[in-house]
């Protein structure tokens, strides 16, 4: 009983950060694999997406009721990162996922320095890169992350905001909001990969779902609330937290 309260508990944080800038993975799975040290690693990989996909589902009806979303990114964003998260899903047992960590160790750092630095960054009105071709570029957005996510995944929602905001001038609320659209795309595919393979624990996961969703509801509620400058802290905690443990994750292999 303790175990699934502190697994509920988890569930609900990584939900609630997750909603607002990204990162929930970042509690959720280390729990997770603490809890279940002896369970198959996919077996783990499987409950968290079944988890996390309830509480981006969450989250993306509570922000599409309130942020009117453009077709022209999301459709094309969401369509490919669905095939994106398949193909990187397949791709891990082929390629070794430990040289991606110094990379998106650097990405990230450039996005938290870049983030922190531009106070305005994310603000409404800000200027779009891409004004033409919008549904091709975030195709490529769509299936570039999508196929990250699938592949190695941390970060992928923060990554999302950042692009959103400075390609198509969104602000970061907005940009949250469209970022769950693709993540629930991608936690799609990469569920129904694990389920065909019965790697879901059904039961913890289905608890711990009904927790991120409430973690969920409560963190874009108060995203909707507070604005922009909310979800920019939010997201400088989030790279900040993931650019820590993939540090130590560098600094122990």
């Amino acid at each position: 009983m303790t175990t699934i309260v502190i697994l509920a508990l988890g569930a609900a944080l990584a939900g609630f950060i997750d909603s607002i800038a990204g990162g929930g993975g970042l509690i959720q799975l280390p729990l997770l694999l603490s809890v279940f040290p002896a369970v198959p690693v996919p077996l783990v990989l499987g409950t968290n997406k079944l988890s996390s996909i309830c509480g981006t589902a969450s989250a993306t009806i509570r922000y599409g009721r309130a942020i009117r979303g453009d077709p022209l990114v999301l459709v094309p964003a969401a369509t490919c990162a669905l095939a994106g998260a398949a193909l990187g899903a397949a791709s891990v047992h082929f390629l070794p996922t430990a040289f991606m960590k110094p990379m998106v160790l650097i990405l990230l750092v450039c996005v938290g320095a870049y983030t922190f630095l531009k106070p305005t960054f994310g603000t409404e009105g800000r200027k779009p890169l891409v004004r033409r071709f919008v549904p091709g570029v975030s195709a490529i957005i769509g299936l570039g992350l999508g196929f990250y996510d699938g592949f190695f995944g941390p970060g992928t929602g923060s990554f999302l905001i950042v692009l959103f905001v400075q390609l198509f001038g969104y602000g970061m609320l907005r940009a949250s909001a469209a970022a769950k659209v693709v993540n629930l795309s991608t936690n799609l595919a990469a569920l129904a990969l694990f389920a065909l393979s019965g790697s879901v624990m059904w039961k913890t996961g289905l608890i711990m779902g009904v927790a991120n969703m409430a973690g969920a509801q409560a963190g874009s509620w108060l995203s909707l609330r507070r604005g922009n400058g909310f979800v920019r802290w939010m997201l400088l905690f989030a790279v900040a937290g993931l650019t820590i443990k993939l540090g130590i994750d560098i600094f122990k292999g």
